[in-house]
């Protein structure tokens, strides 16, 4: 990704607004019993793969959004191969449930919930807003769970390479770039203010479908 100087101030920046906005939704999200249970080794390999499965109905829709959106100029700048998680998913599916793995996928209410609002992304900002949400935590923390993850419950690197960015291997300065891309954007302020409340609406999302793996893997979680 080349690097874009950022031009706004700081506190009206849109990648600052959605960092400060977003903070209760991404608190709220990541301390669902699920996700906690998850990397504290309390859970199994199989929830881990419904995760998984759940993950591949997501970012199977949020990219055919992108692509719906390869024409919209502020769309367009945001449509980075070497961010797309489809591939990696299938591929890690493929080891952990055998080739025929995608009769083995129950998608749950929330994610069909979660599906629905990105079958229906028809502007550039509420795309940026997901795609934000989604990308950038994967870069955050992917490299961390990955390593819980083999350290709970065996799991080899190889079944592991939605967490593992090829293309980008120093994560800090790549998400530098995107908070500037992010802030290049030509978003009008009406359509900055819609990124935010969407990307709120996506941490809220994630928390549902949180809730949800929680009820499915632990009859005891504390999700809810």
């Amino acid at each position: 990704m080349p690097m874009i100087v950022e031009t706004l101030a700081p506190d009206t920046a849109l990648s600052s607004l959605l960092r400060t906005a977003t903070r209760p939704q991404h608190e709220h999200a990541e301390t669902r019993g699920f996700v906690t249970q998850l990397m504290g080794g309390a859970l199994s390999r199989e929830a881990y793969i419904d995760l998984a499965t759940q993950h591949h109905a997501i970012y199977s829709a949020l990219e055919a959004a992108g692509e719906r959106l390869r024409g919209d100029a502020a769309a367009a700048p945001f449509l980075i191969d070497a961010l797309v998680r489809v591939p990696s998913l299938e591929a890690d599916l493929a080891l952990l449930l055998g080739p025929d793995w995608r009769d083995a996928v129950d998608v749950l209410p929330a994610t069909r919930a979660y599906i629905e609002v990105l079958d229906g992304i028809d502007t550039a900002e509420r795309f940026v807003a997901h795609h934000y949400t989604r990308y950038l935590g994967d870069l955050s923390g992917g490299q961390i769970i990955s390593r819980m993850l083999q350290r709970h419950y065996g799991m080899t690197p190889e079944e592991l390479t939605f967490y593992t960015f090829t293309e980008i291997p120093k994560p800090k300065p790549f998400k530098d770039d995107y908070r500037a891309l992010l802030d290049a954007a030509p978003f009008t302020p009406e359509q900055i203010d819609a990124v935010v409340e969407e990307a709120k609406v996506a941490f809220d999302l994630n928390a549902a479908l949180f809730v949800d793996l929680g009820g499915r893997n632990d009859e005891d979680s504390t999700a809810a």
